[in-house]
């Protein structure tokens, strides 16, 4: 090693040591006779420190103190010297109480003037670090990232391994099928037209596997979706992926409420209790979402009863009139509820308008519908509602599922306001009994609300034939502080339940063979009872940080057009390529992209 210590490392009782110390440099301070350079690793930063009438070894004071005056930010140093005590000690740095009293310097590599300030408060904004990567990468607040994204790696395979699971690597290069998101597609030069996909998950494979009789499976994995992006999405992000054979429903989430208590106890030292559990349908109805926020209250009440037949339109022709109780929200200022109203008139909430009523402290009620019902009604409202003097209610109404959709962002957009979604407080909940089936009014088909190999409840299965749209899927998604952490289901392990199943979905039985034919056939040869789930691992990364964007977690992530700007891809390939792999590109296509540069 061209060092003997860290950045991070030296301490004072390492004082008198000689050490040898490489890094980058972080800051230069020139004070003329005596000249700090902060040097910066992966592990921290050290001082340190060249002073004039010192000799180095080989070299006049003087000549050292020059050639520190020659070095600059990012250059990468080897320093030797001794450990000494600091005179003016930072509290703030591990290696504060000392410094290095330099005897001889080399520079390694120079650098040019980085583009952006590499300190944890830099003024590079995020298209420029993401150009340069790279560099952003040497900021501590990232590394820090990484490490916690290492650190929860290394503790899933720790726990996984000591529940007898078994990591399988699965293929990459595979079918692509018509169901869920869209795939990213290989062209095959070998054989022409033909075309490989990259995983949106290791589904199919994992349950051969549990066929083959590997009755614990796990794999940490990557998997891709050709989607649109958001803060919590990119087009490649990594699983925890998991299958257990003859099990119950009860088995897995036992099992990975055990895991996520294991994460959050050796990353967060925080101890976690049991986690509550909660049918999709009441998620639905109290909070209008299936992975609601339960850190605080603030839960749908349905006003149907005590709203309609009052000559108020708006309320008599709605399918649903709903309402939440903010508490201790009466003193809200008018502009402040018209803030509000603007608010759930977004396009992308989409409602009419807003209705609220202020229960005041002293025991009268004011609303914004006063014409249409008398104080007598609106106090039946707030004992619906469990209000008490002090609170303010919030009122929507319209067609059923839009006006919960809506509902559910004023309730988290209040519990914004009124600081309820602390980030350090995490409230597990697992969401059960999803419906099975969704209907499609474009197409006039179902799709697979999760998947189209996912068991429906036992008790459900007869109605399959009868009214598939009440079916209850065997499936479970893991929610913690409104964030979807994780999803699965028992299995279909049953060739004749899954031919059904494609049935109900659209295929043709020969469309059914071709696409899934090998599981299909797999089904034959003794599948057992299995099920599984599958972890957002980038996701639950950002999560456990406090964190709501997961591109810091993921070392060289795309931008929000799902391109790397730092190596400038997608891209062009040559005519040779294209070539070999049999594909035509429309001119406008290159044209199109030549623009974009």
């Amino acid at each position: 090693m061209l060092r003997t210590h860290t950045c991070g490392e030296l301490r004072l009782e390492d004082a008198g040591q000689e050490v040898i110390l490489t890094g980058w440099v972080q800051r230069v301070r020139d004070k003329g006779g005596v000249i700090w350079i902060d040097l910066r690793d992966r592990y921290g930063t050290t001082q340190l420190i060249f002073k004039a009438g010192v000799d180095a070894q080989g070299e006049t004071a003087a000549a050292l103190i020059q050639k520190a005056q020659e070095v600059g930010r990012e250059y990468v140093l080897k320093a030797e010297g001794k450990v000494i005590e600091r005179y003016s000690k930072n509290p703030k740095m591990p290696t504060g109480d000392i410094e290095i009293e330099v005897s001889a310097l080399h520079v390694l590599n120079p650098s040019k003037v980085p583009p952006f300030t590499i300190e944890d408060e830099t003024d590079g904004g995020e298209d420029l670090r993401m150009k340069y990567r790279y560099l952003d990468l040497r900021r501590s607040v990232v590394r820090r990232k990484l490490q916690l994204r290492h650190r929860m790696m290394q503790e899933t395979r720790k726990y996984l391994d000591g529940q007898e699971f078994i990591e399988v690597e699965t293929p990459v290069l595979i079918k692509s099928t018509p169901e869920g998101a869209r795939d990213f597609v290989v062209p095959s030069r070998m054989h022409a037209g033909e075309f490989y996909a990259l995983p949106q998950s290791p589904q199919t494979f994992k349950q051969l596997l549990m066929v083959s009789g590997f009755d614990r499976y796990f794999q940490i994995v990557k998997c891709f979706r050709d989607e649109d992006l958001r803060a919590d999405r990119q087009p490649e992000f990594t699983q925890i992926d998991c299958e257990m054979s003859f099990v119950t429903q009860d088995d897995i989430l036992n099992m990975f409420e055990g895991l996520t208590k294991h994460l959050f106890k050796t990353v967060k030292n925080l101890e976690m209790g049991d986690f509550p559990r909660m049918t999709y349908e009441e998620a639905m109805r109290t909070y209008g979402i299936d992975k609601p926020d339960t850190r605080f209250e603030m839960k749908f009440v349905e006003l149907n009863a005590v709203a309609k037949g009052k000559g108020f339109n708006v309320f008599d022709q709605a399918e649903l009139v709903v309402g939440i109780n903010a508490k201790g929200c009466a003193e809200y200022t008018r502009k402040q509820l018209d803030a509000l109203t603007e608010f759930v008139k977004r396009p992308q909430i989409g409602a009419k308008g807003l209705v609220y009523v202020k229960y005041n402290t002293d025991g009268s009620l004011k609303s914004s519908v006063d014409k249409f019902y008398s104080e007598s009604e609106l106090k039946a409202w707030a004992e619906t509602m469990g209000a008490t003097p002090g609170d303010l209610l919030l009122v929507l109404s319209g067609e059923k599922n839009h006006t919960r959709k809506a509902m559910a962002e004023l309730r988290l957009h209040m519990g914004d306001e009124l600081g309820l979604r602390d980030k350090n407080v995490f409230k597990p909940l697992w969401v059960l009994d999803f419906p099975l089936l969704e209907w499609n009014e474009d197409d006039q088909r179902f799709y697979a609300m999760h998947h189209p190999f996912t068991s429906p409840k036992p008790e459900d299965i007869e109605r399959l034939d009868t009214d598939p749209g009440t079916v209850r899927a065997n499936a479970y998604d893991l929610v913690i502080n409104g964030v979807e952490i994780g999803g699965g289901s028992i299995r279909i392990y049953n060739r004749g339940l899954q031919n059904k199943m494609f049935q109900i979905l659209g295929f043709t039985e020969e469309e059914a063979q071709k696409q899934f034919g090998f599981l299909l056939d797999a089904f034959e040869y003794g599948a057992p009872p299995h099920g599984g789930i599958a972890f957002g691992f980038d996701r639950m990364c950002a999560l456990v940080d406090g964190a709501e964007s997961i591109r810091d977690y993921i070392a060289f992530p795309k931008n929000n057009a799902g391109r790397d700007v730092m190596i400038d891809t997608p891209s062009t390939i040559s005519q040779v390529q294209l070539d070999e792999l049999h594909i035509q590109v429309k001119q406008d296509v290159s044209q199109q992209r030549a623009f974009q540069k």
